[in-house]
């Protein structure tokens, strides 16, 4: 163990952006913790891993990596045999096994209901691209924040490749079968079901689990405190 305090790296999911930390990194620099909140590039599972493994390498000291959403799957992946990751947190998010993807994992307890909210184009590179609709993303993604707030989140969502969720994890060394784990979980997130989640906390035997009543996918935004909190708790254990 390093008695260089981490740094976080904050990881982005799908229909989200950056700036959807920002209520978390406050808290964080409040504490004088490193943070990053990396620009998930959201167009494969391999090259976005990729890249957030280039964003920890760049980085001296070990590594808090947290992830939401699909982010989950990214630092899944971009942590598999690091020696310098020492703590994953998950927000809302995915913590995929060998062979599994976004799409199948959201599919294994009943309660998304993301699907029907979404719209898809081609785009120049092959396949599709997707977004959520605005008249559906409130209700969607962030139906416990402000609908003034959810309405700019919409017009800033990074749409996310069809490639990227149903891209299967690559690994058979999935980080978190190594590297403790925290998870933060939103019991009416409608993206991915509570149900999903509490599944993987288990399976991954988080450090710490904490449940947060009423609270959306966009747990980043609408929950900073108990997110923050989580990250807190893994620095401090690592």
């Amino acid at each position: 163990m390093s008695d260089h305090q981490p740094t976080v790296v904050l990881v982005h999911g799908a229909f989200a952006e950056s700036a959807s930390w920002s209520g978390v990194v406050e808290r964080l620099r409040a504490r004088s913790i490193d943070v990053v909140a990396a620009a998930n590039p959201l167009r494969s599972l391999p090259g976005d891993a990729a890249y957030v493994r280039d964003v920890v390498a760049a980085i001296d000291g070990p590594v808090v990596l947290v992830g939401h959403s699909y982010g989950g799957m990214v630092i899944t992946e971009a942590a598999a045999g690091s020696d310098k990751v020492v703590g994953l947190v998950y927000a809302c998010a995915f913590a995929p096994d060998q062979g599994e993807s976004a799409l199948a994992l959201s599919a294994m307890f009943p309660g998304s209901t993301l699907g029907p909210a979404l719209t898809g184009h081609p785009v120049a590179t092959g396949g599709n691209e997707l977004a959520i609709r605005p008249d559906a993303f409130h209700r969607q993604f962030a139906a416990d924040v402000p609908a003034a707030w959810a309405a700019v989140m919409c017009a800033t969502q990074r749409p996310v490749t069809e490639l990227a969720l149903t891209a299967e994890l690559p690994t058979s060394t999935p980080a978190w079968r190594s590297v403790p784990s925290w998870f933060v979980i939103g019991d009416a997130d409608r993206c991915i079901p509570a149900e999903l989640q509490r599944f993987m906390a288990t399976r991954a035997g988080a450090k710490s689990v904490r449940e947060v009543p009423g609270a959306s996918h966009a747990i980043s935004v609408s929950q900073p405190d108990v997110v923050a909190a989580s990250i807190i708790e893994a620095v401090d254990a690592v």
